[in-house]
């Protein structure tokens, strides 16, 4: 860059949908507590200075793989530029967000001081994070609605209401399940696996099993936008 003060920093929104075996999966963030000024205390997104001798998209795999050990990303894509000179104290830093998915049930290990935050009830966050979380989740709800983005949220292969909640979950409002197979169904974005899954505790029919026909982003309509029911 021009001005040789401006540093530039990398900085990873990884979403996952979590509790699924609960009545309230919820759509949750990955965020790790500053220990050292400023705003120590406060939970800051995973990420850092990008180098010299990388591109964006192998600084943000490295920083999340070095600092937070996360290498269990389904999806991975830029997002945003965040440039308000005041943004951060002390030499202007420009970042750059990237939209990271985890695909449920996957717990990969992490550190002491990082965790899931579900993004309905984030703690206090550091600088703008908190504005970069709300971004991300506003642009994922979107590609929810238009491109087979739910690939890298869900299982290799999952009943309905599964599916179900892991779009309720991403969306924030309950999704129908029979909608949800007709609409993705006639775009072809999931298929019929032809198995079952094991009968639970109460017994009763087996739950037809699906998988999504692609683990690859595409954009399946373009047009299409999922809405809230009523």
């Amino acid at each position: 860059m021009a001005n040789g003060s401006t540093a530039h920093e990398v900085l990873a929104v990884v979403f996952q949908v979590r509790q699924l075996s609960t009545r309230e999966p919820q759509l949750s963030v990955l965020l790790w507590q500053r220990a050292k000024e400023p705003q120590r205390g406060a939970w800051s997104l995973p990420g850092g200075t990008l180098r010299h001798d990388e591109d964006m998209i192998s600084s943000v795999r490295r920083q999340l793989a070095e600092k937070v050990d996360l290498r269990e990303l389904a999806h991975l894509e830029q997002l945003a530029v965040f440039s308000d000179p005041r943004r951060v104290p002390g030499a202007r830093t420009i970042a750059s967000t990237f939209l990271g998915l985890v695909p449920s049930p996957a717990t990969p290990e992490l550190p002491p001081d990082t965790r899931w935050h579900p993004v309905n009830a984030l703690p206090p966050m550091a600088f703008d994070h908190g504005t970069m979380v709300e971004h991300a989740r506003t642009r994922l709800v979107a590609k929810m609605s238009y491109t087979n983005i739910g690939f890298a949220l869900a299982p290799r292969e999952f009943a309905l209401s599964t599916l179900r909640d892991i779009y309720g979950a991403a969306l924030g409002y309950q999704v129908d399940a029979t909608n949800l197979q007709r609409v993705l169904g006639r775009r072809g974005v999931i298929t019929p696996t032809g198995t079952t899954a094991r009968s639970g505790r109460s017994g009763g029919r087996p739950a037809a099993l699906y998988r999504f026909t692609e683990s690859a982003y595409r954009v399946t309509d373009e047009f299409a936008a999922l809405r809230p029911p009523g």
